[in-house]
C-alpha cells in the first residue's frame, strides 16, 4: 500500500511539474529544451515555432500520460513503481 501510494505521489508530481513547465513556456513563449555544448537550448515562439512547438506539445503529452499514470497507481488499475 505504501508503495502505490509513494508512486502516485511521485508520477502525479513529476507530471504536474511538466504542466507547470508548459503553461510558463507557453505563457513566456519559451522553453527549456535542453543544452547544445556549453549554451542552453530555448526555442521560442519567434525564432523558432516549429521546435517551440514540438516541445510543447511533446511536454504536455508526457505531463498528461505521468499524471493519468499516477492517478490509475493510486485507484489500483497499474502497478506501482519498483523501488530499488
Amino acid at each position: 500500500m505504501m508503495a502505490r501510494f509513494a508512486s502516485s505521489v511521485f508520477l502525479l508530481g513529476l507530471g504536474a511539474a511538466l504542466l507547470w513547465m508548459t503553461l510558463t513556456g507557453y505563457r513566456d513563449g519559451e522553453l527549456r529544451a535542453g543544452s547544445g555544448l556549453l549554451t542552453p537550448y530555448r526555442p521560442n515562439r519567434d525564432d523558432n515555432p516549429i521546435g517551440f512547438h514540438f516541445y510543447l506539445v511533446m511536454y504536455f503529452c508526457c505531463g498528461v500520460g505521468l499524471c493519468v499514470w499516477g492517478l490509475l497507481t493510486l485507484i489500483g488499475m497499474a502497478p506501482p513503481l519498483k523501488w530499488r
